[in-house]
């Protein structure tokens, strides 16, 4: 045996370092549970607000995806933060998750369970504006309506005091994401700090001779009704400044999508 050579390593060797690297983990995650429980001593002193931090959980994903490596399915890493993100989250401040399922009730469970796990309660309603309306009566819950849900549903989404969209999933898009239905995160109202303005996102109602949209996207549309959502700076609207269409009511924000390349 030369000074460079290795003996080869034992099953027995192996299996000690994996319990070894286990034990370490749940470690990890039993001090991340004390730091959470000092959170909320200080949320509760300070009265900081809500718990979700949409933008920061983007964040979040796009770092441990981007630097991710090896043979674990990057499915797997993103499924396992999500649910320790989603669950001390829970742990902070109980919530319930509703789920819009008039496109099918198997792919917004496989949303919902993806991203909150199964701790979270997830209940389900026939459609987007019964999502809607259990988030407003709720305490802090959260809705889960798909993009491309049927009618104007984002108009109940209006008036200033009404719940607003602050998360766009799935966070990480790529080829065949186990939770890929484009879906939009429905709350009360946060500031944007927290749910991430990227893209900023309107309701408009078209008049017959339609208008120019200035750079925003119709992502859904129900007769004259449409959902855009653009970037840009703060105050942008898609007639171009802030104010100028009376019918155009920003209806929410989030942070922008990041795309994994597979390997």
């Amino acid at each position: 045996m030369t000074l460079t050579s290795r003996a080869p390593d034992s099953l027995a060797d192996l299996r000690r370092e994996i319990d070894r690297i286990d034990a370490a983990m749940h470690a990890l995650l039993m001090q991340r549970g004390e730091i959470i429980d000092r959170l909320i001593q200080v949320k509760r002193s300070q009265e900081s607000g809500s718990a979700f931090r949409p933008g920061r959980e983007a964040a979040m994903m796009r770092e441990i995806v981007g630097r991710h490596r090896g043979i674990l399915p990057v499915d797997i890493v993103e499924s396992i933060w999500r649910v320790i993100i989603a669950t001390f989250t829970h742990v902070q401040a109980p919530y319930s998750v509703h789920g819009d399922i008039s496109l099918g009730a198997d792919a917004l469970r496989d949303v919902a369970r993806f991203h909150f796990g199964f701790v979270v309660p997830f209940e389900t309603h026939g459609n987007a504006s019964q999502v809607i309306e259990a988030v407003a009566l709720s305490r802090g819950d959260l809705g889960l309506v798909p993009v491309a849900a049927p009618g104007a549903w984002w108009r109940a989404l209006e008036a200033p005091e009404a719940p607003k969209i602050i998360a766009r999933l799935p966070f990480v898009e790529r080829a065949h994401h186990p939770a890929a239905v484009p879906t939009y995160v429905v709350s009360k109202p946060v500031d944007e700090a927290a749910a991430g303005a990227d893209v900023r996102l309107f309701s408009l109602v078209q008049s017959d001779g339609g208008m120019g949209l200035g750079g925003f996207e119709v992502v859904a549309r129900a007769g004259s009704a449409v959902l855009l959502s653009g970037r840009g700076a703060a105050g942008a609207t898609p007639r171009g400044g802030p104010g100028a269409t009376p019918a155009c009511r920003p209806v929410g924000s989030h942070a922008a999508p990041f795309s994994h390349p597979m390997p």
